[in-house]
């Protein structure tokens, strides 16, 4: 008989599906993904707040269900059998990562980096617990207890001045983003230290006990509303203190519902980079953003060269400073709020008049940022293969009436500069309205390499 699936963790599953894919949708669409971070708090709103923090559960929920899904297997496999299966599994994942994964990232047949990343942490997690489960069920329980509670004492030595990370080490639990060459134009991208969440696998499995089939449905409920409870007033209470487990100490903000947020605001990431984030690339200026605890790392004198190199070539670039100051000063007056406003109107109106192309099949715009997607038949939106360059020969069209931009791969993106006038936003649609029809509405012909990169 082919065994009941527990349709608690399959709904658990998909729910954590669902939210992935919305914060998948939300980092590539929403107009501030690549600028800022929806948990900064100055400028976040709580909706787009909880759009992100959410997702901190995805990664634990999925890895946590593979060791309860692990525990299951072993009521109907031997041990040998089920050691075996973890093993080749493991070892499985671990090759996706390293062949189809990077792969999926980079783009790149030459392997420049094989990244190490969920599907990596599951499969050497998995690999790991192929040796655990011949150990006694308490010692299991016992050491996922030890590495989740206790793996952030790592971060203690860590911060020490003078401190010097590893290969070992950055595998085991201070990675992010840390790279390590291992073969000539060859390396690793440790993304996801693996400790931690061989600990989070080892508590999943040891979890699966209250699911035997033999267990009793009233007792399993009561013991999960007991655990969580009690793992929520653990939490505030070590997140109240502000002395262990996250190195971003929560803070008083504007209101108390903010206060909240901040309470709650986990950290995840140690860096945030902005350069033509801040700019879009027409000023020389970056800024490199860490928590706290990797700036006082960097504190010093000076003979003790202890300076953050990485990042300065624009940091604080003088010339770059007074321009954005001044630029500024004249974006916020009425004027020039005003005209922007007038100005994104026209540039709305003029791409409606676009959807009459067959061969447009998507406009998106926020503001004066507009991207028109190029299909091969508007009603299927069937794509125009990358190799036929539909997207850069109509840039090049339209370089030669004038309008000088670039396509991301079929898109082609429309960003008019604030000083823009009316007339020459309809210039700018009415170049790519032709040239589309020059290109796309007449037969196609073999693609040459361009003479010239735009």
């Amino acid at each position: 008989m082919k065994p009941k699936r527990i349709e608690s963790i399959d709904i658990l599953r998909g729910i954590v599906m669902v939210i992935m894919a919305l914060d998948h949708v939300r980092d590539y669409f929403h107009v501030g993904a690549n600028i800022d971070n929806p948990l900064n708090l100055a400028t976040t709103t709580p909706i787009l707040f909880f759009t992100r923090w959410i997702t901190h559960f995805c990664a634990p929920v999925f890895v946590f269900l593979s060791g309860t899904s692990i525990y299951l297997q072993s009521l109907r496999k031997t041990k040998k059998e089920l050691s075996g299966f973890l093993l080749k599994r493991g070892l499985w994942l671990i090759a996706i990562e390293f062949i189809v994964i990077s792969f999926a990232w980079s783009f790149n047949p030459d392997y420049d980096f094989f990244f190490l990343q969920v599907i990596w942490v599951i499969g050497i997690s998995m690999v790991l617990l192929a040796g655990l489960i011949h150990l006694p069920f308490y010692f299991i329980l016992a050491t996922g207890l030890l590495i989740v509670l206790g793996h952030n004492l790592l971060d203690i030595p860590e911060s020490a001045p003078g401190f010097s990370h590893g290969f070992l080490w950055d595998l085991l639990h201070g990675a992010f983003f840390s790279v390590y060459p291992f073969w000539k134009n060859h390396n690793f991208l440790i993304v996801y230290p693996f400790l931690p969440w061989t600990g989070v696998m080892a508590l999943g499995y040891c979890m699966g006990r209250w699911f035997d089939p033999m267990y009793d449905g009233v007792k399993r409920s009561r013991n999960l509303t007991r655990l969580g409870i009690g793992i929520l007033v653990f939490f505030i209470a070590v997140r109240f203190g502000n002395f262990y487990g996250d190195p971003v100490k929560w803070s008083p903000q504007k209101n108390g519902f903010y206060t909240f947020l901040s309470f709650i605001n986990i950290h995840k990431y140690h860096y945030l980079c902005l350069a033509k984030g801040l700019t879009g690339g027409y000023l020389p200026m970056a800024a490199t953003l860490t928590t706290q605890e990797v700036f006082d790392a960097f504190l010093g004198e000076y003979d003790e060269f202890k300076t953050f190199f990485h990042g300065h070539s624009y940091t604080g670039n003088q010339l770059g400073a007074a321009a954005g100051l001044a630029s500024l000063e004249l974006l916020h007056t009425k004027k020039s709020v005003l005209a922007r406003a007038e100005l994104q109107r026209t540039l709305d109106e003029e791409l409606k008049t676009l959807w009459s192309l067959p061969h447009v099949g998507d406009i998106r715009q926020v503001g004066l940022i507009a991207g028109v997607e190029l299909v091969r038949d508007w009603r299927t939106r069937e794509p125009f293969p990358l190799h036929e360059r539909a997207g850069l020969r109509v840039c090049e069209a339209m370089a030669k009436r004038g309008v000088l931009t670039r396509p991301i791969g079929n898109v082609i993106v429309l960003m008019p500069p604030y000083c823009t006038t009316q007339a020459q936003a309809r210039r700018m649609v009415s170049a790519l309205r032709e040239s589309v029809e020059e290109v796309l509405e007449k037969p196609a012909v073999a693609c040459q390499a361009p003479t010239a990169s735009l």
